[in-house]
Order: C-alpha cells, then structure tokens, then sequence
C-alpha cells in the first residue's frame, strides 16, 4: 500500500504549468484550432505530433501569443499561465515572452555579436545593473545553450558566422538568457543534421531541470526521445494527450495508432 502512495506522490511532482480551455483559433474564416483543451507540466517536454498542417505549430504559438502578430488571426478560450489568464488586456505580449520564450525552425540570430544577440533580451528587460551583471547573464545562458565554451573567445564575433547546430544553441541560450519559465520550440532541429539535433535534443533534456519546454515535432523518433509527454493533433484537434511510452505503445484513439504505424500523415 504505501509503495502505491510513494508512486501517486511522484506522479504529483510536475505542477501544470500552462492550462487551455476551450481555445479556438481562426484564420478569417478558417477554423485551425479548435476545442483544444491541455494541461502542459512544469519540468517537463511536451512533444506536439501530428501531420503537417494539423495546428500544432498554431497552437504552440498560442502559449506566448505570437499570433497576436497575425492581422487575420483570432483566439477563443482560455489560457493561464500559473493561473493567470495571458490574453487578460492587462498583460503586455513583450513581458509574456520574457516569460515564455521561443525557438524557431530556422536558427535566427540577429545580425549582431554574439555577445549582442544573448544581451539583447536582459538589456531590454532591465535584468542587468551594470556591465559586470550582463557579463554573468549572458555566460550563464551561454552555458545553459551549452555552446559557451565554443564561442567564449570570440563573443564580438557574428552571430551568422557559426554553422547552423551552433546557431541554434546560440538561439537557445538567446531565450533562456531573460530566465524565462517556459520554452517553446518549433521543430528546432528540422534545418539540422544529425549531430547537431543530437546536440540540441541533449541541451533540450538538461533544459527540463529548469523549464516547462513545449517541442512541435515532426519526427516521432525526436517527441519519443526528448518528451515526457506527448500531444497528438489531427485537422486542428487535440486527439490524444498522455506519457509518451503510453502514446507510442499503446495509444486509445486509432487515429492516433493510425499515424504512428504510418498509416496517416
């Protein structure tokens, strides 16, 4: 019995991080999202799976709002981050995605220094005092994108003059560097090759110690390496949400089953 409870109590560990409802997303008068409902863990890899154009990079884009910057595009339902709803008119886009950072397909380092491109968000931001402050910031989410000590002694460098796996573990550290809470990525190694997606997929399971990280994918063989958790979409639903090893083995939807044996997508 109290093997039972010690089980039930680790289980409880991971707080929801993030919680949506009901959330509707609209092109015009497309309807890409629709109904979904999730509850997204602290300390956690969330994998979102599913056939191209199935919503999952719309949906994840929903977590910071960056479909505000979408003239046509239109959000129903709720989404709390720690319990606070983020599309309340009180809150600014900019800090939320302080706080809910964000990694693209395509590495995207700003045209500046290496250095510049991790100072960037914490000068904005306000997190450093001085120059000796910024230094620390920007070394520690150096270190944290685990490219420091390849770039340590050349950070006036350009931040386009490294190869594309270095580029995005500079992308990487670029969005921890403002210590947000929650990081999204959006198929962050598919522009990559094999070792440096062995490398980004390493940093990604060091991240889980200190991040709630959300990953679209659309390589299974990735979500069942790095997640946790696993979220499969199919034409603008959420059909399955549950452990990876559960979603992988022995999935209760046979659409879900249907893609994963290949059948779909």
């Amino acid at each position: 019995m109290n093997d039972m409870r010690i089980a039930e109590r680790a289980v409880d560990v991971n707080e929801t991080k993030i919680s949506a409802r009901k959330v509707q997303v609209y092109y015009g008068d497309t309807h890409a999202i629709k109904d979904v409902d999730v509850d997204i863990e602290d300390r956690t890899v969330t994998a979102f799976i599913g056939p191209s154009g199935c919503g999952k990079s719309t949906f994840l884009r929903c977590l910071n709002r960056m479909n505000d910057t979408i003239d046509s595009a239109r959000v129903e339902g709720t989404i709390l981050l720690d319990g606070e709803d983020i599309y309340d008119r009180k809150v600014d886009p900019v800090q939320l995605r302080a706080k809910v950072g964000m990694v693209f397909q395509k590495p995207n380092p700003f045209p500046k220094s290496i250095y510049d491109n991790v100072a960037y968000g914490p000068k904005i931001h306000g997190l450093a005092k001085n120059k000796a402050e910024l230094d620390e910031i920007v070394e520690k989410a150096l270190r944290r994108g685990a490219i420091w000590d390849e770039v340590k002694d050349r950070l006036q460098a350009p931040g386009t003059g490294l190869s594309g796996g270095q580029q995005q573990r500079l992308c990487i550290a670029r969005a921890v560097a403002t210590e947000p809470e929650v990081l999204l990525m959006d198929e962050p190694c598919s522009a990559l090759d094999p070792i440096a997606t062995a490398q980004v997929e390493e940093l990604i399971d060091e991240l889980r110690q200190d991040y709630s990280v959300v990953i679209v994918t659309h390589s299974m063989q990735q979500a069942a390496r790095v997640s946790q958790k696993t979220a499969f979409f199919h034409l603008g639903h959420l059909v399955e949400y549950d452990e990876t090893g559960k979603i992988f083995t022995n999935p209760e939807d046979p659409r879900t089953e249907s893609y994963i044996t290949g059948r779909i997508g």
